[in-house]
């Protein structure tokens, strides 16, 4: 008789969370799977709303297939990294070469790397809560403690850089900024990075920013790149294809080292070698970046009056202060917008309870709040990726939700 062994997860799991593409996500593929049409405002996939890669992103790729079939640099191909060097320049970021530029298969596994070569048992990393989630997992997955500091609705979710400062202990490896903000849509003004970035160079912490939603910002809003504030530690920005020039897909990001390069020099090179450790990421999509940085920037139609993703993102603003029961921080950049609900009305609302009714009674798939690592319940993430006109229907599926549910 042989014995049956009980197969579990690693421990390190244990304090992993990724609701995005949870439960919620599993259960309205099981709906879809018997016929219902499930709107899904979980992630923001852009082609998932009929948004297209730019024609010449795509061409650039066919051009250069015959020279993607072997494995690359472990870095990526020079003419990306070349590309991404020329657009941090032209940003006001000196002193950044080919060399400290790694290509990754997304921003997601450049985050992932970059924890990996940084963090020892117990190291601390302060990140923004709400945050993209990622970001608090693979910190736990890379053997450290995720430490969130505020980012307040009463504040429009803009951090106090003196709530970051309290938070720092000799543990404290660095400190994550995510501005264009996901899930908030906040854009950071210059004088809270200055500060954030002058208590990182007076602690000397890494700090991390992440900036794929770089471009996306909404009436006159100023998106500050961290890396020109940052001189005396490191900075690493990271940013990709994915959001800005809509090819999620293509799997295609980048982290840039700079600052205080000397400072830099062995966690560049076990950073180097993790990205050996892959091989190389994915050689097609690569060819796509020297063309995405140097041509036609078509996201700027997209986000100005009368654009698709500034459409969309007014129907939100106006569906939710036709609510009384809504609270809502205006979003000013990326593609989401973080829905508040007031609990003085509607006093027994749970975002995970309220996410999965919508689902389940209305085929609508939002993100609850506490996805997104906050301590409260009466939140939850859209995007303004579809059209306008289907975002009417969606507001309209939630408003007669919460109508049901105050009987």
């Amino acid at each position: 008789m042989t014995s049956e062994t009980l197969f579990k997860p690693s421990e390190s799991l244990r304090n992993v969370r990724y609701e995005i593409r949870g439960k919620l996500a599993r259960r309205a593929q099981e709906l879809s799977r018997v016929g219902y049409e499930i709107i899904s405002l979980n992630i923001g996939n852009p082609a998932l709303f009929g948004f297209r890669t730019p024609e010449t992103m795509r061409l650039a790729m066919i051009e250069n297939f015959p020279e993607s079939e072997g494995y690359c640099n472990q870095k990526g191909i020079f003419p990306a990294r070349e590309a991404v060097v020329m657009q941090q320049q032209a940003r006001g970021v000196h002193g950044v070469s080919a060399e400290e530029v790694f290509i990754g298969n997304g921003v997601s596994e450049l985050i992932d790397l970059n924890l990996r070569a940084l963090l020892n048992d117990g190291d601390e990393v302060l990140v923004p809560s709400p945050d993209y989630p990622l970001w608090t997992a693979a910190v736990n997955l890379n053997r450290g403690r995720a430490v969130h500091y505020p980012c307040r609705p009463e504040n429009g979710f803009v951090p106090d850089p003196a709530d970051i400062a309290a938070l720092v202990t000799p543990r404290t490896r660095a400190i994550v900024v995510i501005n264009p903000n996901n899930p908030t849509g906040a854009v950071y003004p210059r004088a809270v990075l200055e500060a954030i970035a002058s208590l990182a160079e007076s602690r000397g912490l890494v700090v991390f920013s992440d900036e794929i939603y770089d471009q996306i910002t909404y009436d006159g809003a100023v998106f500050v790149p961290m890396a020109t504030l940052v001189h005396d530690t490191i900075c690493i920005t990271m940013s990709g294809l994915s959001k800005v020039y809509r090819a999620c897909g293509y799997r295609v990001g980048w982290a840039v080292v700079s600052g205080k390069l000397r400072l830099a020099q062995d966690f560049i090179g076990g950073l180097e070698l993790l990205a050996s450790l892959r091989l190389c990421s994915n050689v097609p999509g690569q060819w796509a970046v020297q063309t995405a940085l140097g041509g036609y920037q078509s996201i700027r139609e997209l986000v100005v009056p009368g654009g698709r993703l500034y459409e969309s993102r007014k129907v939100i603003v106006e569906s939710t202060a036709a609510n009384p029961a809504f609270t809502l921080r205006q979003p000013q950049g990326a593609m989401y917008a973080f829905v508040g609900v007031d609990t003085s009305l509607l006093p027994d609302f749970d975002d995970q309870q309220f996410a999965l009714d919508l689902l389940e009674q209305k085929h609508v798939l939002v993100a609850p709040g506490v996805s997104f690592n906050v301590p409260y319940r009466n939140h939850f993430r859209i995007t303004n990726l579809p059209d306008a006109a289907t975002l009417r229907v969606v507001f309209q599926r939630i408003d007669e939700l919460l109508a049901e549910s105050a009987r």
